[in-house]
């Protein structure tokens, strides 16, 4: 019975001190990958979502307490849209009190509706196409947010799929080892104060890992599907959006070969160069291609694939460097959020424009979209410009 126990205990030890060094491993990536924590005040964005609650997790196992803030944006007042924030909130709280955390609301209505709001109707009324959630990032999370409350804080931990790493001194954004999920390219118009503030403690993990650590912590919304609606706007549609703010205004659509009216359209801000589904004409497959602003004309290109829906070289403009300038010739880049990259030449064709020369034929390139630049590894994100007519 002794020697039983005795091995009992040895085998206890032995896995304490696994534990002990797996957790230190881990944390000294942490630290590499992003800067030394100790002593650093940090809010987290606590959104109720599963993957900001095991950030929360995640620091605590550090033996950190950050301070958790939700961020309070809803519909416009005069409005009855179908929200989650309550339920949002109430997880939110229950997750914070679990791990010894403040939680305080920070209400951030107005600047959304005032920035992000007015930034996305007056893309779409231009015939651009927006990207509300790229700018969220930049005007709310990282931006009204740290005016009301993260001034306070040396960094602002979130839920994004990314990752920073300090390279010669210097804090880069990185993409996360899941090609599926990384939002590197949500995060690409953040300015250089805001990605030296910048967390991101679940940004090495896959999702699917995300979700089993939930689970296994018996996290309460563990099982709660992700939200796939406009930043902060859950379940409200962008098309309803829109429309709440521009209103219709019909006009024609011709086929771009013949000039042959095919219907009509409600509005060109409810469609995006590169559009298939939800166009609603007959003998299709149909495919946005061209936009007529002046004459509120929509053109479309009839065909499987057809070459019109189609770009290989294309200009941007206003390019934002994330960390510093850098000489960009052989890259590789996103236009949309997809897993996908694809490789490129830039030409500089003036201060903070460039011709994008992409190693192959792209679908749907719109104006208005944000072309996310890499390295050649796709593994740097150097920062974004506007993809111009």
């Amino acid at each position: 019975p002794f020697g039983v126990l005795m091995s009992a205990k040895i085998t206890f030890l032995l896995y304490f001190e696994w534990v002990h060094r797996r957790n230190s491993e881990k944390m000294r990536k942490f630290a590499t990958m992003n800067e030394n924590l100790t002593d650093k005040r940090i809010a987290v964005l606590l959104s109720g979502g599963v993957d900001s609650s095991v950030v929360v997790y995640e620091l605590a196992q550090y033996g950190l307490h950050p301070d958790c803030f939700y961020i309070k944006i809803g519909p416009d007042e005069n409005e009855a849209w179908d929200c989650s924030s309550e339920e949002d909130l109430e997880m939110a709280t229950i997750v914070a009190r679990r791990f010894g955390c403040r939680l305080e609301v920070v209400d951030c209505h107005r600047e959304y509706w005032d920035e992000v709001t007015r930034y996305t109707m007056d893309k779409v009324r231009a015939g651009f196409t927006p990207n509300p959630d790229v700018m969220c990032n930049r005007l709310i999370k990282f931006g009204a947010f740290d005016e009301k409350a993260g001034h306070r804080y040396d960094l602002i931990a979130t839920g994004h799929y990314a990752q920073t790493e300090i390279i010669a001194g210097k804090k880069w954004l990185t993409t996360s080892p899941d090609p599926v999920k990384d939002q590197t390219d949500f995060l690409a118009q953040i300015y250089g104060w805001q990605l030296k503030k910048a967390l991101f403690p679940i940004g090495h993990y896959m999702k699917d890992d995300v979700r089993r650590i939930a689970e296994r912590e018996h996290l309460i919304n563990a099982k709660r599907k992700d939200s796939q609606g406009i930043c902060f706007l859950g379940k409200v549609n962008y098309n309803d959006y829109i429309r709440r703010y521009l209103g219709e205004n019909p006009g024609d659509v011709l086929e771009l070969e013949t000039g042959r009216k095919i219907g009509r359209h409600k509005g060109l801000w409810f469609h995006t160069i590169g559009q298939r589904h939800g166009l609603g004409f007959g003998g299709g497959p149909w495919y946005a291609v061209k936009k007529d602003i002046a004459q509120n004309i929509l053109y479309v290109s009839k065909g499987y694939e057809p070459l019109t829906a189609y770009k290989k070289d294309f200009k941007i403009r206003d390019f934002h460097f994330l960390t510093e300038p850098v000489e960009m010739v052989n890259v590789t880049f996103k236009i949309r959020h997809t897993p996908e990259f694809h490789s490129a030449r830039m030409e500089q064709t003036a201060a903070g424009e460039y011709l994008v020369h992409s190693s192959e034929l792209l679908q749907g390139v719109a104006p208005g979209q944000f072309c996310v630049v890499y390295d050649e590894q796709h593994h740097r994100c150097f920062g974004s410009g506007e993809i111009a007519e």
